[in-house]
């Protein structure tokens, strides 16, 4: 879902309880919200999954608060929390029905079914946990005033097929996977009494090059440069050992898209596996360059456990 949110419609995970939802139920069923009443005469004409459904509505449609109901039922196994729903979207201008974006011919969005998004929207959450497989959902998002240099936005309508989920892959608490012995001359490791990785530089030269190393090669999936990662590590300056960061002091994984970060980890991690400790050795210029960032000065080592990857 995110790429449809960066192209058209960024604030719909901006979607919040304004609207009163039915109460939950032990096995959960979708939720509507807001004024669902505007939503009664949508009509759609499937066209299978690749292709988005005709849809029909009174116009102009104009919702004030977000509203959201299940169009048509499917009759597949109900979406669970903290699953991976695969959706297609085709949005649509209140106004006059004109399209305005549709994924239904492309690759399926991912919407993850987290705690997070059940805090930060909790009407998109409710919405698609207990969703059916197969079944169509109508979100109609406010419009927009005009404020000056821009035109009024009308409502928009977003129909959502609920394709299939699956179950988010499992991140570990701690590598898993068979111990490394890594050649001479590298950075030494050992965890202290807490079970956090310690790094060692001394005697260590500059790199020529960077370094990939097994500390101990887990079994999981491979990393692509384009996954998303959950992570926990430690980060030194080569130039005097000093700690500059670590997801272990601060008590939480990080999660990250791999093409997010210094070219370093993008290189380094790509080709590396779930379950595995890596040790980073990083030149300057594949860091933070010359000019480093904060205490990321030079040349830095990491050590990094790859716990999940999505």
């Amino acid at each position: 879902m995110r790429r449809l949110l960066a192209i058209l419609l960024p604030g719909l995970l901006l979607l919040t309880a304004c609207g009163g939802g039915e109460p939950a139920a032990p096995e959960p069923t979708s939720q509507s919200a807001g004024e669902t009443a505007k939503l009664d005469s949508i009509k759609l004409t499937e066209n299978g999954d690749k292709a988005a459904p005709g849809v029909e509505f009174t116009k102009p449609l104009e919702v004030k608060e977000p509203t959201v109901k299940v169009v048509t039922e499917g009759d597949g196994d109900r979406v669970k929390a903290n699953q991976i729903a695969s959706i297609s979207i085709v949005a649509l201008s209140g106004k006059d029905g004109s399209t305005l974006e549709d994924t239904f011919p492309g690759d399926p969005e991912e919407l993850e079914l987290t705690d997070d998004l059940k805090t930060e929207s909790p009407v998109i959450y409710n919405a698609f946990v207990g969703a059916k497989i197969g079944s169509h959902l109508a979100l109609a998002v406010p419009g927009a005033a005009a404020a000056e240099g821009a035109e009024a936005q009308p409502t928009q309508l977003l129909v959502v097929k609920v394709l299939s989920a699956k179950d988010a892959p499992k991140v570990l608490d701690k590598p898993e996977g068979e111990t490394v012995t890594p050649p001479a001359g590298l950075p030494t490791v050992k965890d202290n009494d807490k079970g956090i990785p310690e790094i060692s530089v001394e005697g260590v030269a500059a790199p020529t090059a960077l370094v990939s190393q097994d500390l101990i090669k887990g079994t999981g999936p491979e990393v692509k440069e384009t996954d998303t990662l959950t992570v926990n590590y430690v980060g030194v300056a080569l130039e005097g050992g000093k700690v500059f960061d670590s997801s272990f002091d601060r008590g939480e994984k990080a999660t990250f898209p791999l093409t997010g970060v210094i070219k370093g980890w993008t290189q380094g991690l790509t080709g590396k596996t779930v379950g595995s400790r890596v040790l980073l050795v990083i030149p300057k210029d594949l860091a933070y360059g010359e000019e480093g960032q904060g205490d990321a000065k030079g040349d830095l080592v990491f050590v990094v456990d790859i716990l999940g990857v999505k």
